[in-house]
């Protein structure tokens, strides 16, 4: 397997793989999406809520704020030595809000959430919870565990993981006339002129529609659009849970150990 890190920020990484198969990559991304574990809000205990909206509509707004997480410092509730329903500090982070407009409306945001621990807190202090008028109230505690995807999307550590094969692109020049046809029609600018031939300007950018190859007016078409065989460009952009790095670190983490447990399956179940 070859790994090369095309793009990477705090947010977002995209890589170019090559030497595995659509399965195994088609795995690594569901193992983003539903396996890797992440912080969020799961149960609300309301105090007090005079806010025009229901104390559910509230609780499901906050399960869906993006918390920091800190994988090495808790516990998956259903792998943590204390075995409660109620969980403890080793496997839950309890948040606190209360907000009160005494002079005119006032807008809840996720950055008044008072966290005990301050390495599990909202990504972003801008996110609005509720508008309270003048008068009303809200309180309440929140209490974050970790969980996986595949049980919530609220759990989910990326906001988009995706895979596609590493374009390839051939122009035959004897029998291309440059036109520019394919170069106008393709939507991502893949293509363009250089002095009297088309050349790839941007080969990752392809995403493989083959409007350049219906567009050529010569026959057969001068321009032929494929794939490199086992090669792809994987992508994700994280919700800031979690930098992209250690997303996809823990994703091949839990693919090993699927693969080892599958195995062990095999075996005992042999002739």
């Amino acid at each position: 397997m070859e790994i090369k890190v095309l793009e990477k920020d705090e947010r977002s990484m995209r890589l170019l793989i090559r030497g595995v198969d659509t399965p195994f990559i088609n795995a690594l991304r569901r193992n983003v999406l539903a396996e890797v574990p992440c912080m969020a809000i799961d149960e609300v205990v309301i105090i007090e809520n005079s806010s025009v909206l229901h104390d559910e509509i509230i609780a499901h707004r906050l399960g869906l704020i993006p918390l920091k997480t800190d994988l090495d410092g808790y516990n998956l509730p259903e792998e943590c030595p204390c075995k409660s329903e109620f969980g403890c500090n080793l496997c839950r982070v309890t948040l606190t809000l209360d907000r009160e407009a005494k002079e005119g409306t006032i807008t809840v945001y996720s950055g008044e959430l008072i966290s005990e621990n301050p390495n599990i807190t909202p990504i972003s202090d801008k996110i609005p919870i509720v508008k309270l008028a003048k008068g009303q109230k809200l309180r309440l505690e929140a209490y974050a565990k970790l969980g996986r995807g595949k049980n919530h999307a609220k759990w989910q550590p990326v906001s988009t993981c995706s895979y596609k094969y590493l374009p390839e692109i051939k122009v035959d020049y004897k029998n291309c006339d440059v036109c520019g046809k394919c170069v106008e029609i393709c939507p991502r600018k893949v293509l363009t002129k250089k002095e009297k031939e088309i050349v790839v300007r941007d080969l990752l950018a392809c995403t493989l529609c083959q409007d350049c190859v219906d567009v050529c007016p010569k026959k057969p078409p001068a321009i032929q659009v494929g794939w490199e065989e086992n090669s792809f460009i994987f992508s994700l952009e994280s919700t800031g849970v979690l930098p992209p790095e250690r997303i996809m670190i823990e994703a091949v983490k839990i693919l090993k150990k699927q693969l080892k447990k599958f195995a062990s399956q095999i075996e005992v179940q042999g002739p």
